[in-house]
């Protein structure tokens, strides 16, 4: 059977006016969500970071090529960084950072004091998998009963927080546990390269 050379171009058409039509539709979709997802992106951050440290005021710094090598050497990025002040004094800081987890990026806020040591961590937006995933996300307890976020609190050195050797993951959840615990030293070496 011989297809003509017309119907080729009128599919053609058709589905180029489709995917259009569609593109459209998407933009739309994205120009009326995007202000409300940063505005829940910048609410869900502005609760981590008081989740993570007592403070009186959070001070957003700018990334230096130091810092986010730092991240990187542990496999994680670092997004953002606040200085954490209290009563004007600089108490530790504060890092948004991004590490993989089994479905997606983990995207957490870790809190770390002046001598380098964890203060909490506190989840933004992830998308793993409810009920395994999910666990380590809501801060759920691990076998030893301890909630497995709570359990990086007061641990230090970058690269030295090790799944299964100091840190402990939720059964079933052993790749979202891996993911926090990368964005947590990735933190830990951000904060060590600023001194």
């Amino acid at each position: 059977m011989k297809i003509s050379g017309s119907f080729i171009a009128k599919v053609a058409g058709t589905l180029t006016a489709i995917c259009l039509v569609v593109a459209a539709l998407l933009g739309g979709v994205n120009a009326i969500t995007a202000d409300k997802i940063a505005a829940i992106n910048l609410a869900n951050t502005e609760a981590s970071l008081k989740a993570v440290a007592s403070a009186d005021e959070f001070v957003q710094v700018d990334l230096t090529d130091a810092m986010t090598a730092a991240a990187s050497s542990q496999g994680a990025k670092v997004t953002e960084a606040y200085e954490v002040k209290a009563g004007g004094e600089n108490v530790g800081y504060a890092f948004k950072m991004v590490a993989s987890g089994s479905q997606g990026n983990i995207e957490m806020i870790v809190g770390v004091d002046a001598d380098k040591a964890v203060t909490g961590v506190s989840i933004v937006s992830n998308k793993e998998t409810a009920g395994i995933g999910s666990k380590v996300m809501s801060n759920e307890p691990n076998a030893k009963g301890v909630p497995v976020l709570d359990q990086f609190k007061g641990l230090s050195g970058a690269g030295s927080l090790v799944v299964g050797k100091t840190v402990d993951a939720i059964s079933g959840a052993t790749v979202s546990s891996k993911g926090v615990t990368k964005g947590v030293n990735g933190a830990l070496a951000v904060a060590e390269a600023l001194g």
